[in-house]
């Protein structure tokens, strides 16, 4: 199981990225959710948005809701974090994370150890 982020960039605050999320060496279609994290510079990895194998949503981030979307195209094999009105605290390193599993993790301080499988990260800076 591997997946692979990409999309990561420098942008200027206020502007938009889309990060993509692809699974290679296995399919998502109905076995897998997928979430999105990222973690700041000096601080705890952070749940963001997690869509099950039914393109259900479970926001771990409710501050960033309105803001960030995460969506699946199961036939591209890839999960979209759409991300708009940047700003500078938004910065971090994203993660795309799999549990061994078609259904989201719920919200807890220990969601992070049910997620199996991991990205390597993209990173996003937002500055002028």
């Amino acid at each position: 199981v591997r997946l692979v982020e990409s999309g990561g960039d420098l942008v200027q605050p206020g502007g938009s990225l889309t990060l993509s999320c692809t699974a290679s060496e296995f399919t998502l279609d109905d076995d897998y959710a997928i979430a999105w994290f990222r973690q700041a510079p000096g601080r705890q990895r952070e749940g963001i948005s997690c869509i099950n194998s039914e393109k259900r949503i479970l926001d771990y981030a409710s501050s960033l809701k309105g803001r960030f979307t995460i969506s699946r195209d199961n036939f591209k094999n890839t999960v979209y974090l759409q991300m708009n009105g940047l700003k500078p605290e938004d910065t971090a390193v994203y993660y795309c994370a799999a549990p061994n599993s078609p259904f989201c993790p719920t919200l807890t301080d220990l969601t992070e150890f049910e997620y199996d499988f991991w990205g390597q990260g993209t990173p996003v800076t937002v500055s002028s």
